[in-house]
């Protein structure tokens, strides 16, 4: 049976923080990770160079929207990290516009490194947005989210 959804539809970002529902985001870049490949060579074979993995890095995520309600829910996660840090497990979820789930991923140990509100300048009017940074250690089974 072919697939009817088309694949270039709007497509938002829902972000859970263990469970908590943070909103929705309209951008969402930076999920990724890289593999470290450290090169030896074989000893008496001059045409072969092994490639050995080392070390896994992730680079951080950058979620954008318009300014909502929902700043408040991210404002009070970011708040919390004065209490003491502690590094929840999350979870991404991409959504067509009727709410059916696309793709999900789940982060592992979750910390917020930089919000960044809007600029409110009224000689330049434009759409209120707000961008999140979060780091994290990895990825993780979604499910659930």
């Amino acid at each position: 049976m072919p697939n009817t959804e088309d694949p270039g539809s709007t497509v938002f970002f829902k972000l859970t923080i263990d469970g908590q529902d943070l909103g929705l985001f309209n951008g969402c870049e930076g999920l990724a990770s890289e593999v470290e490949v450290e090169q030896r060579q074989e000893g008496g074979n001059n045409g072969f160079v092994w490639q050995l993995p080392s070390r896994v890095t992730f680079s951080t995520i950058r979620l954008t929207r318009p300014l909502t309600a929902e700043t408040a829910r991210v404002a009070a996660w970011i708040s919390s990290i004065a209490t003491g840090i502690s590094r929840p497990t999350a979870q991404i979820a991409a959504l067509r516009a009727n709410g059916s789930i696309v793709a999900q991923w789940g982060l592992v140990e979750v910390l917020p490194v930089r919000w960044q509100g809007p600029s409110l300048n009224p000689e330049s009017p434009s759409v209120a947005t707000e961008t999140l940074e979060i780091a994290h250690h990895g990825f993780t089974d979604a499910g659930g989210a």
